[in-house]
């Protein structure tokens, strides 16, 4: 087969980026028989597209980069049906952003749907994008990857045959795993025990709840909040003693902190999947999470669960869990995921699409 994928989201590092750049590295390892042509568009981030590729390619494997950014790329392929994907190609995976008409079987992957169900906590013009991809999803896609069965469900509710969909789960890159913190405390002068939040910063990821939560602990605890992570749209956090942003993190920080916090707190409500569960589980920290959406899928039976809009509940979590020894539960509920297998049940769907 000649497969084609679009690449160009792994150069935002966010948790679609990581879905992307696992899926092709692990693709590339596993398959040796397929040829492979990675599309990428972009104005600013041609490099560290062309740096990508070299770590991953192959001898049958090659990188088709264009200017086109993303959102060209939505203008050109998802609203004027132009220029798709000139090689003559069995199956083309398409991002969650856009979808190009072609000749080809069409795959494509839906993380979630904010868009439809949180519409107020995006800004305007990602909205209408997610929801042209979906709409051209329903319409031309042969097959529609989505990673949890939560969202299976909600785009079986939108009216999209359960047939058109496949559930393949993420996983916890190779670089998740238990390890000392000392460097990461130390580049991020955490002296203190900590609490630890990871996530773009935006409305959905209820960050407000958490520090009101951290803010209900009695006196006689004296950790920090540590949340981590770029800033998104539409909210302005309250300052109190002892919540500490640390911004962006690269992946190798990242470890380090899992590794040396008291617990993960992801109090988010809504998830496609939740990939910083998992990632914390991957280091042997424990999980305080919401009870909505995929994040149960997620956690298993290894995570403290919580309703996210109970503030006295995340507050209490945050008390108890230190106690309940999740370590173990956690490294094993991590051990349940891996990309190796994403990319099998991935490559498979290339197969049965294409007839192969």
């Amino acid at each position: 087969m000649r497969i084609g994928i679009d690449i160009s989201q792994i150069v935002y590092q966010t948790g679609v980026s990581r879905y992307t750049t696992e899926l092709v590295k692990h693709l590339l390892k596993i398959d040796h028989q397929n040829e492979y042509f990675l599309y990428a568009g972009s104005w600013r981030q041609r490099q560290f597209l062309k740096d990508f590729f070299n770590q991953v390619k192959t001898g049958k494997s090659t990188l088709k980069l264009s200017w086109f950014s993303p959102k060209l790329a939505d203008l050109f392929w998802n609203r004027l049906n132009l220029w798709p994907p000139a090689d003559s190609l069995d199956v083309f995976h398409a991002s969650n952003w856009v979808l190009p008409r072609t000749k080809s079987k069409l795959v494509t992957t839906i993380h979630d749907l904010t868009f439809l169900k949180y519409p107020k906590t995006l800004p305007a013009y990602l909205v209408a994008v997610h929801t042209r991809h979906l709409q051209r999803a329903k319409k031309y896609a042969d097959q529609i990857i989505t990673v949890s069965q939560s969202t299976k469900k909600d785009l079986i509710d939108y009216g999209i045959p359960a047939t058109k969909i496949k559930v393949v789960y993420e996983a916890a890159s190779p670089i998740f795993k238990p390890v000392n913190p000392s460097a990461a405390k130390r580049k991020y002068s955490l002296t203190k025990p900590y609490f630890l939040s990871v996530g773009t910063l935006e409305p959905r990821k209820n960050i407000k709840n958490l520090i009101k939560a951290f803010a209900l602990l009695p006196k006689r605890y004296s950790p920090e909040l540590v949340i981590a992570g770029k800033f998104g749209w539409g909210e302005n956090y309250p300052n109190h003693l002892g919540v500490k942003f640390i911004g962006f993190i690269p992946d190798e920080d990242l470890a380090g902190l899992y590794s040396g916090a008291k617990a993960f707190i992801y109090p988010s409500l809504y998830e496609g999947f939740g990939l910083p569960v998992l990632e914390a589980m991957s280091c042997g920290c424990p999980v305080i999470t919401s009870n909505l959406s995929s994040l149960p899928e997620v956690g298993g039976d290894a995570a403290l669960y919580v309703n996210p809009e109970d503030i006295k509940a995340i507050s209490q979590a945050m008390i108890v869990v230190p106690k309940l020894n999740l370590r173990e539960k956690s490294l094993a509920q991590a051990k349940k995921f891996s990309w190796q297998n994403s990319a099998r049940e991935t490559l498979k769907i290339y197969q049965e699409v294409a007839g192969c």
